[in-house]
């Protein structure tokens, strides 16, 4: 069946660093657009950050760029999503969740057009 996998999250002072990975399986996602996506309490889920299918086109949100860094790697059966995140700050404290769309070569930035979820990463910033 189809699995998302998050990695690496975790707690870190304003100003550190982490690096998120999403391991997706379970059918072919080197056609899809994939994207991360955060929620923090009492807040709905935003798009953070989204990659196209080879890799070559991205979207930030505003409140990461020039911060965040995603990527991909289609390999044969699984594909790996990373999300670099430098400078961090305390409004970055939120689960992130990495999301993948059934519709190919299809953007979105809106995560109800996001069919496949992870179950999500706590990142925690203190300041």
């Amino acid at each position: 069946q189809v699995q998302l996998v998050e990695s690496g999250g975790g707690l870190v002072q304003a100003g550190g660093s982490l690096r998120l990975s999403c391991a997706a399986s379970g059918r072919t996602f080197s056609r899809n657009y994939m994207g991360w996506f955060r929620q923090a309490p009492g807040k709905e889920r935003e798009s953070v950050a989204v990659i196209g299918w080879n890799g070559d086109s991205t979207y930030y949100a505003d409140s990461v760029k020039g911060r965040f860094t995603i990527s991909r790697d289609n390999a044969k059966n699984t594909v790996y999503m990373h999300l670099q995140m430098n400078s961090l700050k305390p409004e970055d404290t939120a689960v992130y969740y990495c999301a993948a769309r059934a519709l190919v070569y299809t953007f979105s930035t809106t995560a109800h057009d996001y069919d496949y979820w992870g179950q999500g990463t706590q990142v925690t910033v203190s300041s």
